[in-house]
């Protein structure tokens, strides 16, 4: 079958007939489900989502529709066989269907492939044209409904400049000019927009009407905004002039010689990539290391400073996904620096200080190692203010928070350097550091238990990330989300242990192709493990799991649940000290709890010593992603068993 959203609220069975939703109320559970992309919805916040006041029977309504909806979209279903498409999961329910099945999800995953690969712009010209009006345009009245509406126009008009940007780079495009036209006077303030249809223009042999375009947007910008107009705007402009535009292919310079990109072009690339997750993130690493090397061998100190200060992606986790190109970044930046001495200018010595302040976070540091990337973060922070430059700042601010990690209890710290991150990247609309603002509260919340304001983050972090694009935050929010249950499983009338575990492997799926091994590998086994601790159960012992760094700390417990004590007692003995990063707290809490079921005081003690200032969070928690419950409790164990004897 199929549904659209894309326009009113529709559905139609494998024949093409029309399938019968109902009223207004069925279509917008229908609608809620798609907008969840597969993901359970729970009956609470269907309810929530329906009325702004529900009525006494809500939740028996909810389940009216949907008991209606199973039977119009699975009519030759036999009784007592269990629904296919409208599902039951745990607390509430979810649409099971092939994302190439649903309007949306199609039109969203084109979009996403295209942005990868430009020879998929005649299936983004199909989607686009599959658009009848404005999403869930018959869902009127409901909050989330206007939510997905934004977000989705929002997608929709970056698709439109997606393919005439494809078009034009491709060496067609000269039809594009109506079309563009229209968007422009619908969409004034998109100078993107602008661009293209000048370049369109261009395109068409209509010179003079490109360059007025250009001089309309440059007016309009000033005289409405008082805004000068951006970079890309004056570069097409000079090229028009010059006679010189953009070839065919969109890896190559203005000047159409067919000469490949730059190392500093490369790295911009690069920076751009990364924020798209899974396979672009990594061949985003490959190239702008391949840009650092370029670079140092023109020989041009100045060029090897701004490429490697270049790549100023935001960076949420403390341990490097690849860390052997990390330490070359960071060698890198440091000879640079060295060569520059005197003569390197402030903004570029305050870059290259971020960048070893932001690359320095991988396992193994020695200790020096590790207070040189602190002062790092802590000089290129005051360069930055004394610029007063807030993308700069943005950017020291982030080396400061992954060198924030130095022993655990520092929640309520990052909260302030996430703050300061979001306070000026909100102000000068910096997109990607706001996000990262965001996370950090988030994490930051989650650790000192305070799930509300928690949340509060995600929701805020997911509306910029549909505005810029970012599809690694949902991965993070969906992590969260699962946390949340998790540590609601121990609550009277909360879901399940058996539905967290569910909604963990759905965040571990989803993670699992986003790119980010540092984060990925040993994260599932790690919150199976605290969600078993927080039910007081054994281990899990399935040989299957990848502890990944997390198993000399995991060991102990396993082997303990596998009732092999003294194998126990020395994998504990041999447990190192966790290093410094989201998950110390988590892992000083495993090695407490270990060492008070063998009853070894003297490990007990150190555990103790090493958890006393995190007595007021959660262990695991301070990644947003995890729980292992309070920290107070195993540090209670680990203090009793110390003094016991």
């Amino acid at each position: 079958m199929r549904i659209d959203v894309l326009g009113a609220v529709r559905a139609f069975h494998d024949d093409g007939g029309p399938v019968g939703l109902g009223g207004p109320r069925h279509r917008e559970v229908l609608a809620r489900l798609v907008a969840a992309e597969g993901r359970m919805v729970t009956t609470d916040t269907l309810v929530c989502d329906l009325w702004s006041d529900p009525p006494a029977r809500a939740v028996g309504a909810v389940r009216t529709f949907v008991a209606a909806l199973r039977r119009a979209l699975e009519p030759d279903r036999p009784p007592r066989v269990p629904p296919r498409v409208l599902v039951t999961e745990g607390p509430g329910y979810a649409l099971r269907l092939p994302r190439a099945d649903v309007d949306v999800h199609r039109f969203e995953d084109t979009l996403a492939r295209a942005r990868r690969d430009p020879g998929a712009v005649t299936g983004l010209g199909t989607v686009l044209a599959a658009w009848r009006g404005s999403a869930y345009a018959d869902v009127t009245g409901s909050a989330w409904a206007q939510r997905e509406r934004t977000r989705l126009e929002e997608l929709r008009l970056e698709g439109v400049e997606l393919r005439a940007r494809i078009l034009l780079d491709s060496g067609e495009g000269a039809d594009l000019v109506a079309e563009l036209g229209a968007h422009v006077g619908e969409h004034p303030w998109r100078e993107p927009a602008w661009e293209l249809l000048a370049r369109a223009l261009h395109r068409a042999g209509r010179q003079a009407d490109a360059l007025a375009t250009l001089r309309r947007a440059r007016a309009m910008l000033a005289d409405q905004l008082g805004l000068d107009p951006g970079a890309g705007l004056g570069r097409l402009e000079t090229g028009i002039l010059n006679g010189t535009v953009p070839g065919a292919d969109p890896r190559t310079p203005w000047t159409g010689s067919g000469v490949r990109l730059g190392p500093r072009t490369t790295v911009d690339l690069a920076r751009t990539l990364a924020l798209a997750g899974g396979d672009a993130l990594v061949h985003s690493r490959r190239d702008r290391l391949a840009a650092v090397r370029a670079a140092e061998r023109t020989g041009d100190l100045l060029l090897t400073a701004r490429v490697i200060g270049a790549y100023d992606v935001p960076a949420l986790w403390s341990r490097a996904d690849d860390p052997e190109q990390s330490r070359a970044v960071v060698e890198a930046a440091e000879r640079t620096l060295t060569a520059l001495g005197a003569d390197c200018p402030t903004d570029l010595t305050a870059r290259l200080l971020a960048t070893v302040a932001v690359e320095s976070r991988s396992a193994g540091l020695s200790a020096s190692e590790l207070e040189h990337a602190r002062q790092a973060a802590r000089k290129a922070e005051e360069l930055a203010r004394e610029l007063a430059d807030p993308a700069l700042l943005a950017f020291a601010l982030n080396g400061v928070f992954l060198q924030s990690f130095t022993r655990p209890g520092l929640a309520a710290v990052r909260d302030g350097i996430g703050a300061e991150i979001l306070g000026p990247a909100t102000r000068h609309g910096l997109p990607n550091f706001a996000v990262l603002g965001r996370l950090v509260r988030l994490q930051s919340a989650s650790a000192l238990g305070d799930l509300d304001a928690a949340a509060s983050h995600a929701e805020a972090a997911e509306r910029l990330a549909a505005l810029t694009e970012a599809p690694l935050v949902s991965v993070l929010t969906g992590w969260f989300r699962a946390r949340v249950t998790a540590a609601r499983s121990t609550e009277p009338g909360g879901p399940s242990a058996a539905t967290a575990a569910a909604h963990y492997r759905v965040a571990e799926e989803a993670l699992r192709t986003a790119g980010m091994p540092g984060l990925h590998r040993g994260l599932f086994p790690l919150a199976l493990l605290g969600l078993r601790l927080l039910h007081d159960r054994p281990a899990p012992t399935d040989p299957r799991l990848d502890w990944g760094p997390y198993l000399p700390w995991a060991r102990p417990l396993v082997l303990l649940a596998q009732d092999r004590d003294e194998q126990a007692r020395a994998a504990l003995a041999a447990v190192p000290e966790p290093p410094r990063d989201h998950m110390q707290e988590a892992l000083w809490c495993l090695t407490a709890r270990a060492a008070v079921q063998l009853g070894e005081r003297g490990i007990a003690t150190r555990a103790a010593a090493a958890l006393g200032d995190a007595r007021a969070e959660h262990a695991g928690a301070a990644c947003g992603m995890l729980t292992l419950g309070p920290v107070t409790r195993y540090l209670a164990e680990a203090e009793a068993c110390a003094e016991a004897g």
